[in-house]
């Protein structure tokens, strides 16, 4: 992938290092397993990735916990990890940020409750959508679904078109997600978007390290933030 969208905006938060180009790694342990999933993460880290959400909202809030805090080790200072939904989680585990659903809680509240330092992402399926995180401080979206996807099959895909109206509204980055692979994710970098998000891509793939370096962004002497 090549270099192309803006950096996350100026603001009196310090964003700390925020990759130039996003691949990042949405979790779902159930499509890796029998392997253990910081295992696949770790590799996934090796071949690229530089942010992982951890998304496995079926366990029980202990057990997200400790295996947010494992991956917060596994993550080490080679990527940022950020929690999915659960603001206690993300806390109690030092991850670098959270995800919110569209429907989740309110950007503006959350945002509140965390330290400065700390990212706070919105999962968008359009444009007003996007906008209206973009203003109550989201430092970055997810727009989807872009592509046909195995982890949301009931699920009619936006197509590219989506993302072009996303990316010329918003000044915060824009990270593409659903059904994106190696085919694709150079498309989506045309659109505009500063990265892309990818599940089963990575989750299934035999080898998660040499999947990721397929997807990964060109390597770049310098980070955002």
């Amino acid at each position: 992938m090549s270099e192309r969208n803006p950096e996350p905006r100026r603001s009196a938060r310090p964003f700390g290092r925020w990759p130039r180009q996003a691949l990042m790694l949405v979790t779902d342990r159930k499509q890796c397993a029998p392997r253990p999933l910081a295992q696949v993460v770790g590799d996934a880290i090796e071949g690229g990735v530089n942010l992982v959400q951890l998304r496995e909202k079926d366990l029980p809030a202990g057990e997200l916990l400790q295996l947010a805090r494992q991956l917060r080790g596994v993550c080490g200072a080679r990527a940022l990890l950020l929690v999915n939904d659960r603001v206690d989680v993300a806390l109690l585990s030092g991850a670098d940020g959270v995800h919110l659903g569209e429907s989740g809680l309110p950007v503006g509240a959350v945002r509140q409750m965390l330290p400065a330092s700390m990212r706070v992402g919105r999962s968008v399926h359009g444009v007003n959508a996007a906008r209206q995180a973009e203003l109550d401080g989201a430092d970055y979206v997810l727009a989807g679904t872009i592509f046909a996807s195995a982890s949301h099959r009931d699920v009619v895909p936006a197509g590219i078109e989506l993302l072009r109206n996303v990316t010329a509204r918003l000044s915060i980055p824009v990270l593409a997600i659903g059904g994106i692979d190696e085919e694709n994710a150079d498309e989506c970098l045309r659109a505009g978007a500063a990265g892309v998000a990818v599940i089963s891509a990575l989750m299934r793939a035999e080898d998660p390290r040499r999947a990721a370096e397929r997807l990964a962004p060109i390597p770049e002497e310098g980070e955002c933030g």
